[in-house]
């Protein structure tokens, strides 16, 4: 499964153009978005577990989904991703998945879904991605044999890692630009990993992880001037679980299908465990830690919503809705730049700056209400922002 050798991916420009025009075309279709859902009364209303102030558009997956759908389009039209598309069963596959796994979402954003009914349409669009080839057939984890995966494991961890990180996304979804703010950082950084992978010979052009993550950035980049505080849409639940979804093709497509050592940097190549880990730190130990604290108080289920989310503890620490995303950003750049150092330069030398920096964000967000002396200008009760 070695692909030692391998043609270097398409050119920079190639990316641009691909990102650009899933960017324009996902801020195009946030309004019309937002329209249908105001005059179809998709809104979700201020209550006890809400933290926003007035009823507020919530189908921004759609728009989400559309971006997408334009980006794959161009990647196909310029023919720098001939490659990709020569077998084209994989993003055709992706496509499918997350029109399901959108469809899902979005009938949720309507009327509440169970949760064993959402867990049931995130396995089948893990199972698509399964059936299609994108999927966990090389696992490595850190100091240990790479395993060649059998079929049947390959399809359960398949799954398993779809729900795990379209959860991950959909519960940090919690404040005005929170969510997409971080899958945007998150899939640069995997982009530019995914590139240096390509350069090294490690990763060909046949895998469409990094068109996935440059797509994602377009749908991100399209979508926030929307989202950010105050929030004229929410991408819903529809939207989360989508760049979930493509957030685990994107990794599984880059490190789950080879074997090759990248020379020099191989504790950096766990991809898909490892490095994915780092980059999506923030909401996979939101998730983590919510899924502990719920499952250790009595009386409350683990699927219950609550508001105990890592935005929410900033936001009773005395930050403000702005700065506790931007909080949130700047953990999630730390992760990501602690992950493409070494991946660049073969060294672990950032280590020093990245832990510095990581002391310097740790007392600010600790301290800096205290040192301001304030009570919180902006309590978590009449704060804006999305819903859990």
């Amino acid at each position: 499964m070695s692909v030692m050798g391998a043609e270097v991916l398409p050119g920079g420009l190639a990316f641009t153009v691909v990102g650009g025009a899933t960017a324009i075309a996902t801020a195009v279709a946030t309004p019309l978005a937002r329209h249908l859902a105001t005059r179809s009364g998709v809104l979700v209303a201020p209550d006890d577990r809400n933290v926003h102030e007035s009823p507020t558009a919530t189908l921004g997956g759609t728009a989400m989904l559309f971006g997408l759908f334009v980006g794959a389009l161009t990647a196909w039209l310029i023919g720098d991703f001939a490659t990709v598309f020569a077998v084209p069963s994989e993003m055709l596959g992706v496509l499918v998945a997350a029109a399901a796994i959108c469809a899902v979402g979005v009938v949720d954003d309507i009327s509440p879904l169970s949760a064993t009914t959402k867990l049931a349409g995130m396995v089948v669009a893990g199972a698509i991605l399964s059936i299609v080839g994108v999927s966990l057939v090389v696992l490595r984890i850190p100091f240990l044999e790479t395993a060649i995966l059998s079929s049947n494991m390959s399809a359960l961890l398949t799954v398993v890692w779809v729900v795990l990180i379209a959860n991950a996304v959909n519960l940090i979804d919690g404040l005005d630009g929170l969510a997409g703010g971080i899958v945007a950082i998150a899939a640069a950084t995997f982009l530019l990993y995914a590139i240096r992978l390509g350069d090294a010979g490690v990763l060909t052009e046949h895998s469409p992880g990094a068109l996935i993550a440059v797509i994602v950035v377009g749908i991100c980049v399209g979508f926030l001037p929307h989202n950010v505080h105050p929030a004229r849409i929410f991408m819903g639940d529809g939207g989360a679980l989508l760049l979930g979804l493509l957030m685990a093709a994107s990794t599984m497509s880059v490190g789950g299908s080879t074997d090759a050592v990248f020379s020099g940097q191989a504790f950096f190549f766990f991809a898909p465990v490892f490095i994915p880990l780092f980059i999506l730190g923030v909401p996979l130990f939101d998730m983590a830690f919510a899924i502990l604290r719920r499952a250790m108080t009595r009386g409350i289920r683990v699927t219950q919503a609550d508001k105990d989310h890592l935005h929410h503890r900033l936001l009773r620490l005395g930050h403000g809705h702005r700065r506790a995303v931007w909080i949130l950003w700047a953990w999630t750049a730390l992760l990501s730049g602690f992950v493409l150092w070494p991946t660049y330069t073969g060294s672990g030398d950032a280590i020093v700056p990245i832990g510095i920096a990581a002391v310097c964000l740790l007392l600010f967000t600790v301290f800096h209400p205290r040192l301001r002396g304030s009570i919180p200008a902006t309590s978590l009760d009449d704060s804006s922002g999305e819903a859990d």
